[in-house]
């Protein structure tokens, strides 16, 4: 029977998030935590904490919707809790689970032990979420890869900021999680899940943002080489390719390029260093037959 008492997590020590007001400010400390967002993600971002709602970013893979979390967290110094999503996903494996075997080793000991308490839960992403004594933000990764069925168990945590646990009680938390929801569009996502969250679309950088993006991670490869990469990444992804090239990969290839011995960017070494850009064996036929384009004029 479900109890109508609640649990709820305090905060047991002064907050160190930093208060943000502007937008710029937002933008500032994003850039310092490693993650250049534009104007449309900066207003978003500070909607979702200040209104205390998810947020639910769309876009193909590798433009940085992860990126984002990692930065926020970091931003406001709380736990980073993550919840890769997949086909079968289920409550004991997204939001709490029992400890069995406790269970029953305490009633076999003593009958009347009452083993639907605190102590014997066992707290998976979303409870741990609420039960972060500091706060958290959590990233509910490619939710798109789990089904219907665990959209329904996200829409009290979404809508409530809480967890109803048949058995025991309600859990909610003081410290509001931060949550980000990422899809690659890979199946269409419920309405309902939709209108409990803010919305934002990822879209692919511009030069110039990618630029600024590799520069940021990239400091010591001089302008003039992290130009010739984007380029050629900017090139790729106008090739129709099965997987294109995301903003981690146009990194390692800077990466590389800072590493290597090489002077210039030739032909040769971007042949010899393609997978860092390409992934797979279909695209990198394509690529290779089309391999001078992404030298020429960059």
């Amino acid at each position: 029977m479900l109890k109508d008492d609640r649990t709820t997590y305090t905060q047991n020590r002064t907050s160190t998030t930093v208060e943000l007001e502007t937008a710029e400010a937002w933008a500032a400390a994003l850039a310092e935590a490693g993650y250049l967002a534009d104007d449309g993600m900066t207003a978003m971002v500070q909607l979702a904490v200040t209104l205390q709602r998810p947020l639910l970013l769309e876009g193909p893979a590798g433009v940085g919707k992860t990126a984002l979390a990692q930065a926020l967290a970091k931003v406001l110094d709380r736990d980073l809790i993550r919840l890769q999503c997949f086909e079968g996903l289920d409550a004991a494996q997204a939001l709490y689970d029992w400890n069995y075997h406790r269970q029953l080793a305490d009633v076999t000991a003593n009958r009347t032990a009452d083993v639907f308490t605190e102590a014997y839960i066992l707290p998976r992403p979303l409870l741990r979420a609420l039960m972060s004594a500091r706060g958290a933000v959590l990233l509910i990764d490619e939710v798109d890869r789990a089904d219907e069925a665990f959209e329904a168990l996200l829409l009290e945590y979404l809508a409530e900021h809480q967890i109803s646990i048949p058995e025991w009680r309600t859990v909610t938390a003081r410290v509001t999680p931060v949550t980000i929801l990422t899809s690659n569009r890979t199946r269409p996502l419920s309405d309902a899940l939709r209108r409990r969250s803010l919305y934002h679309r990822v879209s692919w950088p511009d030069v110039d943002r990618e630029t600024a993006v590799v520069k940021l991670h990239v400091p010591n490869l001089d302008v003039g080489r992290i130009v010739k990469v984007v380029a050629a990444v900017q090139r790729l992804r106008s090739f129709d390719l099965l997987k294109p090239p995301g903003l981690s990969e146009t990194i390692d290839w800077a990466r590389a390029l800072e590493a290597s011995d090489a002077a210039d960017w030739s032909e040769a070494w971007v042949r010899r260093t393609l997978g860092c850009a390409v992934k797979d064996a279909i695209d990198m036929e394509a690529v290779l037959l089309r391999i001078r384009e992404l030298v020429e004029d960059t």
